[in-house]
């Protein structure tokens, strides 16, 4: 097994805040993050995909293909975004990384095998701050 990567990047803004806790609690739990006027980050999204080798293409995945899909179903619509309140997908949850990038994993793992029928998508890896990231490998 091989496993491939792609490195996208986006900057979009949110803010950690439960609307069912006091604004004391929030701070509390979500420190600066929750500041009523957002903030921002420059996100890094690298998508690992595995599989074997295409003995026509010498491919795993084309990953022109791979960052054509990643463009156009997740940066477009996150890119220099407010994620609590311009993105679709992640209405009704709290704009955490954790939550996003699943959203990010059902969004790419159904695109992955028109791309390719011997790939999968292994794991997500989402950079808030170049300290800060999250892995996710699905459910």
């Amino acid at each position: 097994m091989i496993i491939v990567h792609r490195k996208e990047h986006f900057n979009a803004a949110h803010k950690l805040y439960n609307p069912s806790w006091s604004e004391e609690k929030n701070l509390e739990v979500f420190g600066p993050c929750a500041n009523k006027n957002w903030h921002g980050h420059n996100f890094e999204l690298i998508t690992s995909v595995k599989g074997k080798v295409n003995d026509s293409t010498g491919f795993v995945i084309d990953l022109k293909k791979l960052s054509d899909v990643i463009s156009q179903e997740i940066i477009d619509k996150v890119d220099h975004k407010n994620i609590n309140l311009d993105v679709p997908f992640m209405e009704n949850k709290m704009g955490s990384c954790e939550n996003l990038i699943i959203e990010f994993w059902k969004i790419l793992q159904a695109h992955i095998p028109r791309i390719s029928s011997t790939a999968s998508l292994y794991r997500l890896r989402l950079y808030e701050t170049p300290r800060n990231f999250v892995d996710y490998y699905g459910e």
